[in-house]
């Protein structure tokens, strides 16, 4: 100690009584070269294989301690590994999510504009009800089918019950077809030419957004479904969504004059 009297901090004052304490024990606890020659001339053992003995055990001591290093650098490398792994994992699934839900938000937008059309479509149904009624007010059980298959569609819910009423709406619509068919008068009403435009611009519209409701569903089920983008999926309960089914859209086609 270069001063004598400088003042050590009394809260590190135990560590260096510890730290001198293990010291000392070291120093008391070893051995000259020259005692342990001592030692074995005592028992008969020559000087040179005493220093042999020392030479040995230092080198295997410092193999140990290379040995014992080199693993320490390598658990470090590993951990830093293991790491970096971890973080291009958290990475990957978070892109993955963001990805995949990126493709659901598109399903149900694409799902938004069908449902507009269906419903644009279901909102008709009323007009016909009213055409009907204005040209044969006995066709009371037409009339019957028509706001049947309208509250059934107002009433569903899901993608599944929708195809359902949709398919009941087509029905409706087609038997007014082959109503108006058979009905001379009907066809030559203005009234009826009105509708039957906005039928048939209804029906090419749905048919668009059809088309591409299916092809969100398809992308996001091809994304949703390959490896390793299912384990994220599945993690975080990404479903499989179900394709809008084509069904028989029929109107009544526009009597040529």
């Amino acid at each position: 100690m270069n001063n004598p009297q400088e003042r050590i901090p009394e809260e590190i004052a135990p560590e260096v009584l510890e730290l001198a304490s293990r010291y000392y024990t070291n120093h008391t606890q070893s051995y000259s070269a020259a005692e342990l020659v001592a030692a074995g001339t005592e028992v008969d053992i020559p000087a040179e294989f005493i220093q042999q003995a020392i030479q040995d055990v230092q080198l295997r001591q410092q193999q140990q301690q290379a040995t014992q290093q080199k693993l320490a650098h390598l658990r470090q490398r590993l951990l830093i590994i293991g790491a970096g792994i971890v973080a291009a994992l958290t990475v990957w699934t978070g892109w993955t999510y963001n990805s995949i839900q990126s493709s659901s938000s598109r399903v149900e937008a694409a799902w938004a504009q069908v449902e507009n059309q269906l419903q644009r479509r279901a909102d008709l149904i009323p007009n016909l009800v009213n055409v009907t009624q204005a040209f044969a007010k006995q066709e009371q059980e037409l009339v019957a089918l028509l706001e049947r298959s309208r509250q059934a569609y107002l009433q569903a819910a899901t993608p599944e019950e929708k195809a359902e009423a949709t398919a009941q709406v087509n029905q409706a619509i087609e038997r007014f077809s082959n109503y108006a068919i058979a009905n001379p008068q009907l066809q030559s009403s203005q009234l009826f030419t009105n509708l039957q435009y906005e039928l048939t611009g209804t029906e090419n519209r749905l048919a668009v957004e059809r088309m591409r409701y299916n092809q969100a569903v398809q992308a996001y089920n091809q994304k949703m479904q390959s490896f390793p983008n299912s384990l994220v999926a599945n993690f975080f309960g990404f479903e499989k969504q179900e394709f809008f089914p084509v069904t028989n859209t029929e109107t009544p086609q526009i009597p040529r004059q």
